[in-house]
């Protein structure tokens, strides 16, 4: 089970980091993910990290933005999300998969948290 938190109002150019509590034991061959929605629009990857060694994968839109992270020992994934623009904007998920760290599509992730809201203010 996922357990998504984090999320709330910013204006632009702001920070916000995003929790994801996974429940459960989580396996080295775990890869955990964070996908967005805005309203009227599909579902799109954001970030994702292997559980065991930490390599990271960013979509174009957020990379050097946006940092993912995982501390092993709390069983939890963040993502830093900094310079935040108003195209930011849409509700957040955490995902989860095992292997494949370069799934991108949101059939390819097995396991979902419930979303948390993010909104950018201009």
């Amino acid at each position: 089970q996922l357990q998504a938190s984090g999320g709330g109002l910013v204006q632009a150019g702001g920070s916000l980091r995003l929790s994801c509590a996974a429940s459960g034991r989580t396996t080295s061959s775990v890869v955990m993910g964070w996908f967005r929605q805005a309203p009227g629009k599909q579902r799109d990857f954001v970030a994702a990290i292997s559980w065991s060694a930490g390599s990271t994968y960013y979509a174009d839109s957020v990379n050097g933005r946006f940092i993912i992270s995982r501390d092993n020992a709390k069983n939890t994934v963040y993502l830093q999300m900094n310079s935040l623009r108003p195209e930011d904007t849409a509700v957040y998920y955490c995902a989860a998969r095992y292997y494949g760290l370069g799934a991108r599509t949101p059939a390819e992730y097995n396991y979902w948290g419930q979303g948390t809201q993010v909104t950018v203010s201009s």
